[in-house]
Parts: C-alpha cells; structure tokens; sequence
C-alpha cells in the first residue's frame, strides 16, 4: 500500500509559475501534500512540546501536522508575510486536536531567536522538541552574483537561528528531549548554483554533529534530516529558479519527481519520539529519494 501512495505522487512536469519570496503554499500549484493520509499515529510525542521555524508551509507544516497527530503540542514560528499559509497549519493542527501557537518575526532580527523560545515557555511550561527548520536560498549562475548581502542573509537564516534557537531553548529542555535541524542533499553534495546554501547546510551538519556529543550526558539527542529535492514553496520562490525550471523541479532525482513534505515529515516524528530512536544522535538522515551518499 505504501508504495502505491508514493507512485501516486505528482511528477514533473508542473504548471510554470514563479512567487516573490518568500512564497505562499497557498499559490503553488499543485498543492503541497502535507496530510499523509497512510500514516498512523501512535501517542508518540503524547503531551511534548514542540517549537518550529519554518512551521507555516512545506515541511514545517507536515511536521507541525503529524506531531498534532502525535498528541504533541505545537507552537511555529514564520514571516509576517506568510500568515496566510500560518493560519491554514494552525486549522490543520487544531483538526488534529491539537494546540498550535502562532509565532509570527523574523529569526534574523537580534534577539528574536530568544523571544520566541521565551514566548513558547510561557505559553506551554517548557521545550521538549525543537525542529530548526527555516531557510533561506537564491540561486546564482555564478560567484560573481554572491553579495556579501546575501551571504550574510542565507548565514543568519539557516545557521546563526539554529544556533541561537538551541542556546535558548537548552535551559528549558530535559532528559528525553530532541532537537532537530532541517539540512539539505546539498550540504553533503554540493550544488553548483547554491554554494551559499551549500555552505549553510554542511555548517548544520557539522553543528548538529557536535552539539549532539556535549549533549549526550544530559540525555538530550540532537539530529538533522537531509531532503532530497521537495515541493515547497522554497523553490518557486527562488529568483534564480526560471517558471520553466519549476516545471522541471525534482525530475533529475533518481524517482523522476520532488518529494512531497508528507514523505519528509515521519523522519521528524522518528527522531523526535525516543521510543523510536533513543540510540539516535549526532545522525544527518538522508531522505534523498534514491540519492546514495556516505557524507
């Protein structure tokens, strides 16, 4: 049965289409997939608290989805300008009978990272799950078009929020608690119109690797997952991605299509619930779609 939903999947070619960024789930066509309807629930994350960047779209919001289903409690953080999309995962949660916290601000502001943990603690006692999973990408055609401006922007985003999330939310984390990054294939192989992107993913890598070592002693586990090419709107918001190109998104992986966030969210659950994978820290889970790598 699980193979047949996964061929039921949308291929390539998609309707041509371009977003300013940051992009809206809302207006990407086709949908997202986000609902996984073969997935079953087991009581999980029952009564854990989980903080999500990145929460309103994409993989965020399956995530945010599936942990409700869980039983977990939910707060996301997102972009003013991605309310929209915010308020569809919160009514996606709460059908799920779950709570969903809405955290609007930008991760790169100075000390937003530590409001919003401040802000989650309030609303719910603690932090048991932190999923780092917003980002930043442009594409370029070559390092002449790599700004200092866009270095910075793509750093703050992907790296420098993960690390301030998880320095916030460490007092307040227990035994038994996981923390999450959303890295990238090309932070383990590279991309030649990313290498800023690149960059930032292989930083996360690296991070998470060490910070789950000082964090075995205080039982807490701390573990990436790397995607494959996924239908986002990351992608259709890329100014460097041509309408024609987003047509084409996903058709050079190995299984001829993008990913849907549905098909990434279960590796979260799995890293997030220690009846699954309390043994599990310090690992970059590669979800690549037939993409083989040892990094």
């Amino acid at each position: 049965m699980r193979a047949a939903t996964a061929q039921r999947q949308p291929k390539p070619p998609f309707p041509r289409q371009h977003q300013p960024s940051p992009g809206l789930e809302s207006k990407l066509k086709p949908r997202p997939r986000f609902l996984a309807s073969a997935y079953r629930p087991a009581g999980k994350l029952r009564r854990r608290v989980a903080l999500i960047t990145g929460g309103d779209s994409g993989i965020g919001r399956a995530v945010a989805v599936l942990f409700a289903r869980e039983g977990a409690l939910v707060a996301i953080n997102y972009l003013p300008e991605e309310e929209r999309d915010a308020l569809a995962t919160a009514r996606e949660v709460r059908k799920a009978r779950g709570r969903c916290l809405l955290l609007p601000g930008d991760l790169t502001m100075p000390g937003f990272c530590d409001e919003l943990v401040r802000r989650t603690v309030k609303a719910f006692g603690r932090i048991d799950i932190l999923v780092s999973n917003a980002a930043h990408q442009q594409r370029k055609d070559s390092m002449a078009e790599l700004s200092d401006e866009e270095i910075h922007r793509t750093f703050d985003t992907n790296v420098y929020a993960y690390m301030r999330l998880v320095r916030a939310a460490l007092p307040h984390m227990a035994s038994g608690s996981s923390i999450i990054a959303t890295s990238s294939e090309t932070g383990i192989l590279g991309s030649e119109k990313l290498p800023d992107y690149s960059a930032t993913k292989g930083a996360i890598n690296a991070f998470t690797k060490s910070v789950a070592v000082s964090l075995i002693p205080r039982g807490i586990r701390v573990n990436a997952v790397a995607p494959g090419p996924v239908w986002t709107p990351l992608n259709p918001s890329d100014a460097g991605l041509s309408p024609q190109r987003v047509a084409r998104f996903g058709e050079s992986s190995p299984m001829g299509r993008p990913a849907q966030p549905e098909e990434l969210a279960p590796a979260y659950v799995f890293l997030a619930s220690a009846a699954d994978s309390s043994y599990i820290t310090g690992t970059v889970l590669q979800v690549m779609g037939g993409e083989t790598s040892g990094g």
